[in-house]
């Protein structure tokens, strides 16, 4: 069970906000914090403590008015940890080879592979000639519906008819490195995680996966490590108190490493 950090970047500057609260109407979002500091700045921290497999997330869309500036903050942070770290956030075939360029380890994608509500295989695939399976990550984060999770793209906004469960997680396996699951609706409000979500992706996942959201305390990195059996690795945002939360960024670096 190990740290992996993000930087988030919306509007052209590292926040935490809350995901569900994401639109691209207005560029808007709920803003948990805004930090003071850039992109480099974290892209140093972390490499300071040897936490590579962290991720940067690009929250305004291709097109926006803030892209290029967030942008500008992800390639300041993967200048300082080349190498170290993920980036998701409008990725494409077209695009991917840019940013693995610039020193991100792998790729994070979601709605170029997810298309009018299913699975577009042809994109997938386009995606493993571009860049290969060993740096891909799929990003299955997930909102409630009904009895299920569906995963969700456009930056959480859209609803997939793909439901997150042993059967999705089993096929979509054989095309990546990585999977990257936020538990949208828990995601920014420092709550406590989503249980179901933890318990299902320690019982099927056969890749590495990196559960994000509702992380609080230590004990609900506790419960975490309980109940995903060890197998799930996590990211702690809006609750670190480099982001302006009570989680000490030096003692959850620690647990992650196994030496507290």
């Amino acid at each position: 069970m190990k740290f992996r950090p993000c930087i988030d970047i919306h509007n052209g500057q590292v926040k935490q906000i809350v995901g569900g609260s994401l639109s691209d109407e207005n560029n808007y979002a709920e803003e948990n914090f805004v930090s003071r500091q850039d992109g480099s700045y974290y892209g140093r921290l972390y490499k300071s403590f040897g936490l590579a497999g962290g991720h940067i997330i690009l929250l305004n869309p291709e097109g926006s008015a803030y892209y290029k500036a967030d942008c500008e903050q992800a390639y300041s942070a993967l200048r300082e940890f080349e190498g170290g770290l993920q980036i998701g956030g409008g990725i494409t075939a077209e695009n991917a080879a840019k940013f693995l360029d610039m020193g991100a380890s792998h790729v994070i994608v979601t709605s170029y592979v997810f298309k009018n509500g299913a699975v577009n295989f042809g994109n997938l695939n386009r995606l493993l000639k571009s860049v290969g399976k060993s740096r891909l990550v799929l990003d299955l984060s997930c909102r409630r519906r009904g009895k299920d999770y569906y995963i969700v793209t456009d930056r959480w906004q859209k609803y997939t008819d793909t439901v997150l469960d042993e059967r999705s997680i089993d096929l979509l396996s054989g095309y990546c490195s990585e999977f990257l699951v936020h538990a949208v609706d828990v995601e920014g409000k420092a709550r406590g995680i989503e249980e179901e979500v933890a318990v299902l992706l320690g019982k099927v996942c056969r890749v590495p996966v990196t559960y994000a959201g509702g992380i609080s305390s230590f004990d609900d990195l506790k419960l975490l490590n309980r109940i995903g059996g060890g197998r799930i690795d996590f990211t702690v945002g809006s609750a670190l108190d480099i982001f302006g939360g009570k989680m000490r960024f030096e003692d959850v670096a620690a647990f992650g490493s196994g030496t507290i």
